[in-house]
């Protein structure tokens, strides 16, 4: 009886396969996901401890990942899951870290550039439309919204996002959030040359003004109070960043701001990595709607990519003084690879364009217009 009860829950999640090659065939993905991290360089911080945790997930009878029996502990990838992700309290100390690295001092300097990170979060929305179109893959509101976010390719925010509005598509939305933003590289640059010009991409842009230390610490306090008058649901993601950020700009907490950066942040990694992978079950991944997630979540990358550097011509035919539309693509929240990206491209048509403090003040507006996105999202589906 058992047996036939896996089996039709199996069935009934859309499984390709039964339970024993399934577990075997997620355990191929699990090595896979080492292989990537440690011979390829894709975001191994993360796609490492992934993928461990989605083999120790497999190993059956273990139930490292699954809740206890009666008179049995819960298995401690479930544990640390029920901690840190289903709460969503992992993802917001990561974005503590993630202020704490961050400075937003380019995006100061140019407040005009927060028009390409918005930009840049069309893609978001353009993907949850087109998930919810796709009904045979019988996404919900929810599910879509959550897959939608993969276009942000800010991993803390699609986990968090997830983690509330679509946990059994986690794993699915992890991995691909995380596997995206590695290939920024290779994504990014054959999609800045198709929609730009070589003259355009030869522009070259004046150096930034300086930013004094008062306008670094007046910053997140003031974001801070945008985010609590205009959309409260954002609040979680956007006071753990900027927190993390005054922290830094103040000059007189460096303790804690070196503990967010380093020790706190590293910790939680491991956590947060062996925690998504937990949900890496056969019977949650292997299914159709993991490819509808993975293929959309490229999509909604491209999407992101795409507006962003459209939006930055739209903006040379008003503005007096010419930006390099390059940096519009890394108004995704890729930091700092996507202005390094767009940083390369741009020095490949120009060896005297440096563009990358240009490119950062789109990308730190991208890490907070993708939490702001996920705000509106949670408040959409009432999450």
């Amino acid at each position: 009886m058992e047996r036939k009860s896996q089996a039709e829950s199996a069935e009934q999640q859309g499984s390709f396969c039964g339970e024993g090659l399934g577990r075997f065939l997620m355990i191929i993905v699990g090595l896979v996901l080492i292989f990537l991290a440690i011979n390829k360089g894709f975001e191994p911080l993360l796609l490492l401890p992934i993928g461990f945790g989605c083999i120790l997930a497999n190993i059956p009878v273990a139930g490292i990942a699954e809740p206890g029996l009666p008179g049995n502990p819960d298995g401690f990838l479930y544990i640390i899951y029920s901690m840190g992700v289903k709460n969503g309290l992992f993802p917001l100390i990561i974005f503590m870290g993630v202020g704490a690295m961050t400075d937003f001092g380019p995006l100061i300097a140019n407040p005009k550039m927060a028009i390409l990170g918005a930009a840049a979060q069309f893609g978001i929305f353009s993907t949850l439309l087109m998930a919810l179109a796709i009904t045979p893959l019988g996404f919900s509101l929810s599910d879509a919204s959550a897959i939608g976010i993969i276009g942000g390719a800010d991993g803390p925010t699609a986990i968090f996002l997830s983690g509330r509005l679509a946990p059994d598509l986690l794993g699915a939305i992890a991995v691909a959030a995380y596997s995206y933003m590695a290939l920024v590289p290779v994504i990014q640059p054959p999609i800045m040359r198709a929609l730009t010009s070589k003259s355009e991409r030869m522009i070259e842009m004046k150096q930034l003004r300086h930013v004094t230390k008062l306008e670094k610490i007046v910053f997140p306090i003031l974001v801070l109070a945008l985010c609590v008058l205009l959309l409260p649901s954002a609040c979680p993601l956007i006071g753990a960043l900027m927190f993390g950020n005054l922290c830094k700009e103040s000059g007189v907490v460096n303790r804690l701001s070196d503990t967010m950066q380093n020790s706190l942040i590293n910790i939680v990694t491991i956590m947060l990595g062996l925690a998504v992978g937990s949900k890496l079950a056969y019977d949650k991944f292997l299914t159709i709607q993991t490819v509808g997630i993975l293929v959309l979540g490229v999509v909604a990358f491209c999407i992101g990519t795409a507006s962003g550097l459209l939006i930055a011509r739209l903006y040379n035919k008003f503005a007096k003084d010419k930006i390099n539309p390059l940096i519009g693509a890394a108004g995704v929240s890729a930091v700092p690879m996507a202005a390094r990206v767009a940083n390369k491209v741009g020095v490949e048509e120009n060896p005297h364009n440096f563009l990358l403090m240009h490119a950062m003040g789109p990308n730190v507006s991208g890490v907070i217009g993708s939490a702001v996105a996920a705000g509106v999202l949670l408040a959409l589906c009432g999450g």
